[in-house]
């Protein structure tokens, strides 16, 4: 069976194609009763508007692209949802591609994203895709960043950022071990090139040097994957003398934190204290109270991030000042 036309739509209703336009599109004078022979012909025919040509009318496709480095990740899974609950009221689609950390692949994303001609794109970057995202904004693309700021701009670069207080909740967290008495501490950190992995780092070594530690740290740096947390331990157990403590910067990293040194047979916090950026399922399966976590708010940060995108949408391109949400967290203690 093939498609009804708006032509044969118009033709049902006894009205002009024009008319059908307005009353699809709620735009123009209709009065109720040609509305309700459109109407009445529409649901008759099943008529079923070309998204392509309403994009075109109305300038706009109604599709947000969210660019995350792992879309099995928990924590972007909470903020893409905080994002789809905001936007998706107003009539706006996510299309979600995951980097796996890679640059090149972020970057054809966000190639792909634009020759979609989605209104916005919501971005946790993997680095290295600086010159991209600015090319894209300068071309009027708006552009939120989420979790993870530009390399060359710590600032966000001018654009709409939501993220953590990555310092400071590191800073917290390596305090907590200090102050319970560990000084050989083992940290698991992801790669430089994402301002995450640059801040938390920068947070732990501030906490040494602020408890007068002047030994160096054992350091562990991989991509943000549960396997880097597997190896970091095998490293830290071959340590002579090794960490009696480990800090892991990212809640995937700490997942394969946890079952490394279970799998070796050892207690936490008993034999090996852990403390973790971000909260780790698995850890209620501990028999033992004492995993230290940040708990973040992945859900509230996406839900802002969406309140950004609608905020740069209706602005039509006007210039607006950029905003930038910081959320700061405390530790916690898993009993």
């Amino acid at each position: 069976m093939s498609k009804a036309t708006i032509k044969q739509v118009a033709a049902a209703a006894d009205v002009s194609t024009a008319t059908v336009s307005r009353v699809l599109n709620e735009s123009g004078y209709v009065s109720d009763e040609v509305r309700e022979r459109v109407m009445e012909a529409v649901d008759r025919l099943n008529y079923q508007p070309s998204a392509i040509a309403r994009s075109l009318k109305q300038d706009k496709t109604f599709m947000i692209g969210v660019i995350v480095p792992d879309i099995s990740n928990p924590y972007f899974m909470g903020i893409s949802r905080g994002i789809e609950d905001v936007v998706g009221p107003e009539g706006f689609q996510l299309m979600f591609g995951s980097s796996d950390e890679n640059p090149d692949k972020e970057e054809r994303l966000l190639q792909l994203f634009q020759e979609k001609r989605v209104d916005a794109i919501v971005l946790a970057t993997a680095g290295g895709n600086d010159g991209t995202v600015r090319r894209l904004a300068d071309a009027g693309v708006p552009i939120v960043l989420v979790d993870r700021k530009l390399e060359e701009d710590d600032e966000g670069a001018g654009l709409d950022l939501v993220a953590e207080d990555n310092a400071e909740g590191a800073f917290r967290l390596a305090s907590q071990l200090l102050e319970d008495g560990h000084v050989r501490i083992g940290v698991v950190n992801g790669p430089a090139r994402a301002s995450t992995g640059r801040e938390r780092y920068d947070g732990v070594l501030q906490a040494l040097r602020a408890h007068g530690v002047t030994t160096e740290p054992i350091v562990y740096n991989g991509e943000f994957s549960t396997e880097d947390g597997i190896l970091a331990v095998r490293k830290f157990l071959a340590a002579e003398p090794r960490p009696t403590a480990v800090i892991s910067l990212n809640n995937r990293m700490s997942l394969g934190v946890l079952l490394e040194i279970v799998r070796n047979g050892l207690r936490i916090p008993g034999d090996m204290a852990v403390a973790s950026f971000g909260e780790v399922e698995a850890g209620s399966l501990l028999k033992e109270p004492g995993l230290y976590y940040i708990d973040q708010r992945p859900y509230e940060m996406g839900t802002r991030a969406g309140e950004l995108l609608l905020r740069r949408i209706d602005a039509k391109g006007e210039a607006l000042e950029p905003a930038v949400e910081i959320f700061r967290h405390e530790v916690n203690r898993l009993n």
